[in-house]
């Protein structure tokens, strides 16, 4: 075009690039000068870089503490994800009110509910601080003109999928809007050093909604797991960049919102569980915690012609290779059996630790017969049907004496550190180990 549409000017048009950078938030760091994050300085032998510190926020929340490595680290990105409904905003609205009722500043942009809205759940959870600010709001641009006017120590966005940018024209949710908002969040945290908790929806195969890329631009990465049958609800954390990886948080939920699960054998095993064919227990390791769980069988016979094999909270595959250890090397007949497997409580269970409780339940309740009251099963079973040594085996002895119970079937030890655990419950504790499936067999009464 030679003529200008609006002034009818010749030749007055001029040609322009837009840069990335005019998008991004204007933010400047705590002292008002360069951000946090100086993209300018040379590249410096390791050894003369500066240790890093992190001061963390302690919410108050001992599980929630556990599981993102101690407390929140200004500056850092945390992705929370779950499914609707099971409780992503009454957690994260009772981390900003224990971190406000410690003088520290919390806001809230709620992107889903009106501000009203989250009033009414802030009502029910008891969260009344001056020091917790709501702000129903959806445009990214507003949400960071809001962390500079206000520098809150805290911003927990919830949730990113409706969050949008006006320069980008794809629908909120999209996977550019959800790249780009998210992005311009964590260049927010970084330069601003305001750590910032995104809440993501869960899809129907169970994983974060929008792309992969999400995990790996945020430090933190946790998942709420739980459902409505069952008041307790888990929160697992896959990615830290400032904490271990796996940790898990145990939490109940109650009318008054979630309260924190110190001791999980009150919330996981029945008492006198163990002891009726089909049942047994095992120590399963979360993280750095081991955690007591029920394994529950039941064979019955097929009437269909062609066996069912179902597990639920645990690995189908390892379920199909236990019964397949139990044909060949047990001499057990279960072609012609429907097989279940639960692991009860709602968990599940990845650890490999599991196959020897597994392949017990199923055998007791296909004979009918169990192990004696106390007794818990910990090992991974092989293709030959050979107990192997499974990690963690001291911390997972002290934690079955510390529960009271009487019995440890365990496959071999090998390290001095198990050798020294077994010895020193002695008296208290008996432990079982067994060299392949035959001689757990036994134990069966």
């Amino acid at each position: 075009m030679g003529k200008c549409p609006e002034c009818d000017a010749w030749d007055a048009l001029e040609e322009t690039f837009a840069s990335n950078d005019a998008h991004r938030p204007k933010v400047l760091s705590a002292n008002g000068g360069n951000p946090t994050v100086d993209t300018d300085l040379p590249a410096l032998p390791v050894s003369q870089i500066p240790d890093m510190q992190t001061p963390r926020m302690a919410t108050g929340l001992a599980e929630f503490d556990r599981v993102i490595g101690g407390g929140v680290v200004p500056g850092a990105a945390i992705l929370l994800g779950g499914d609707p409904g099971i409780g992503k905003s009454t957690l994260l609205l009772q981390v900003g009110q224990q971190l406000a009722a410690q003088g520290l500043k919390v806001l809230y942009v709620s992107s889903e509910e009106s501000a009203p809205q989250t009033r009414l759940r802030a009502t029910r959870l008891g969260a009344s601080s001056d020091n917790l600010l709501v702000y129903a709001q959806t445009n990214i641009d507003k949400i960071g003109e809001q962390i500079q006017k206000l520098r809150p120590h805290l911003c927990i966005v919830d949730s990113v999928q409706l969050i949008y940018q006006d320069a980008n024209h794809s629908a909120p949710g999209s996977v550019s809007q959800l790249k780009d908002c998210c992005t311009n969040l964590v260049y927010l945290a970084k330069a601003s050093g305001t750590a910032v908790c995104l809440v993501g929806h869960v899809t129907k195969r169970g994983l974060l909604a929008g792309p992969k890329l999400i995990e790996h631009i945020v430090d933190t990465v946790l998942y709420f797991e739980g459902d409505s049958y069952h008041d307790h609800r888990i929160v697992r954390c896959i990615k830290n960049r400032f904490g271990s990886t796996l940790e898990v948080g145990l939490f109940r939920m109650t009318a008054g919102g979630l309260e924190v699960v110190d001791d999980a054998a009150s919330l996981l095993i029945q008492a006198g569980a163990g002891s009726p064919p089909g049942s047994v227990l095992t120590a399963c390791l979360q993280g750095s915690r081991v955690l007591p769980v029920e394994i529950q069988a039941l064979t019955a016979e097929s009437a269909l012609g062609a066996a069912r094999r179902k597990a639920a909270g645990c690995d189908p595959n390892r379920l199909a290779m236990m019964i397949a250890v139990l044909e060949k090397h047990a001499e057990f007949r279960l072609l012609d059996k429907d097989v279940f497997v639960n692991a009860v409580g709602g968990m599940k269970v990845t650890d490999p630790a599991v196959d020897a409780a597994m392949a017990l339940a199923i055998a007791g309740s296909h004979l009918r017969r169990g192990l004696s009251a106390g007794t818990v099963v910990v090992g991974e079973i092989g293709l030959l049907g050979e107990f192997r040594p499974v990690a963690s085996l001291a911390q997972r002895i002290n934690e079955v004496c510390r529960l009271g119970y009487k019995h440890l079937v365990t496959g071999p030890i090998r390290s001095a550190a198990d050798r020294q655990a077994v010895d020193s419950v002695q008296g208290r504790l008996t432990v079982h180990v067994c060299k392949n499936i035959d001689a757990a067999l036994r134990l069966l009464g």
